[in-house]
């Protein structure tokens, strides 16, 4: 009795892990949200805000306040020069902000390019409006861009391509010249870029945040994706924004307006001031998660695990073929049961899934303390995995 666009889907892979964690009282190092306190001043402009009865409807593509506090941003951070009144989107998260735009401008029988490992939500995202995925791998220890690949991945039903950097799930920051490489195809064949930039201020290399929109003939192709869940800690806020051109925003308008309606009035006002911090909190933002990413790390290495270090977002992709026959949902299911520690199975990244079937994504946005019992836990992986023989 269903209908057939989502007779295929099943519950996410990264919410049934949280679930199953839960059940087994197991940290939880699937799922991408903090155990730690968000920022007191946006919590306490929240406050303010609904006591100051910021409480009913506010204009359904965003308050002005907050919209004007991100095309400042955007301008000062990300390069970007827009138009609050006309490019600006506020939607529920930016997962709705990637369904209005594939909504706005996807047609069913379009093409639309995506790396992988990917996101989950982006193939369902695709399929959603009638589009074809069109799967490109990011290759080798360090996840890099099969160039050939991805120009053999164009064809005259290319509508869009979704970059995602910093990386969900592979830490990968895209280089000046991968960008450049990528703009320069998607402006030979008009092809739009749905840019995914929620991570920005999460980075640990020495490759700057560049956002595509900024690059030469890119700002009409581009929309840009991004919200305040990672960088203020809030992700049951669910505040994302879109920024494109005004064309393209009013069809984005469109269908937020009849998805959503629109995002929480008073929580958009503290989201507005979190936005006027500035630089110094982006710095602290990043250096706080290094200091998470250089404790973690180590003891999966430790643990056996093999991996490549993140450059930015806060997860890393593990493999797990030389520890056990296992794949990647038996093995994470084992580790709830036997280690208490939860992760994500890599084939939910993956399209078909096998091909991420030895490996297993692990976050690290948790307190130190946190992060030092799941690690003092992950150590006793290969002497339980020899007494408990599950393969």
């Amino acid at each position: 009795m269903l209908a057939q666009r989502v007779q295929h889907f099943s519950e996410s892979v990264i919410r049934e892990m949280t679930r199953i964690a839960q059940q087994h009282n197991a940290i939880n190092l699937g799922q991408g949200m903090p155990d730690f306190e968000a920022p007191p001043g946006i919590k306490e402009a929240a406050c303010q805000a609904i006591l100051e009865d910021y409480n009913q409807y506010t204009i359904t593509w965003g308050a002005p306040r907050l919209r004007k506090a991100i095309a400042r941003k955007a301008r000062d951070f990300n390069d970007i020069v827009c138009d609050p009144e006309t490019q600006i989107t506020v939607c529920c998260g930016a997962t709705e902000c990637m369904m209005a735009t594939m909504l706005a401008l996807i047609d069913p029988g379009d093409e639309v390019i995506i790396f992988q490992p990917f996101y989950e939500n982006y193939g369902p995202d695709a399929l959603l409006t009638g589009a074809k995925p069109v799967w490109v791998h990011l290759r080798g220890d360090n996840f890099e861009l099969d160039r050939d690949e991805l120009q053999q991945a164009f064809t005259p039903r290319t509508k869009a391509l979704i970059l995602n950097t910093p990386n969900n799930p592979t830490g990968k920051v895209f280089s000046r010249d991968e960008l450049e490489f990528i703009a320069g195809l998607c402006r030979q064949h008009g092809t739009y870029v749905f840019a995914d930039e929620i991570y920005e201020h999460i980075r640990y290399s020495d490759k700057p945040h560049l956002s595509m929109a900024s690059l030469p003939g890119m700002a009409d192709l581009t929309v840009t994706i991004s919200g305040l869940s990672k960088t203020f800690s809030v992700t049951g806020w669910r505040l994302g924004y879109c920024i494109a051109s005004p064309e393209i925003s009013l069809g984005i308008r469109r269908a937020h307006d009849f998805l959503t309606v629109g995002a929480p009035h008073p929580l958009q006002i503290a989201g507005a001031v979190a936005l006027e911090w500035g630089p110094a909190y982006y710095e602290k933002l990043g250096a706080e998660y290094r200091q998470r990413r250089d404790l973690f790390l180590p003891y999966l290495r430790e643990a056996g695990f093999r991996l490549s270090e993140p450059e930015g977002a806060y997860y890393v992709m593990t493999d797990i073929a030389h520890l056990t026959s296992m794949d990647d949902t038996q093995f994470v299911r084992w580790m709830i049961e036997h280690l208490g520690v939860s992760a994500v199975p890599g084939s939910s990244f993956y399209s078909p899934r096998q091909n991420g079937r030895s490996k297993v994504r692990f976050m690290f946005a948790k307190r130190p303390e946190t992060l030092r019992q799941a690690g003092e836990r992950l150590l006793g992986l290969r002497e339980k995995l020899r007494a408990t023989s599950p393969s």
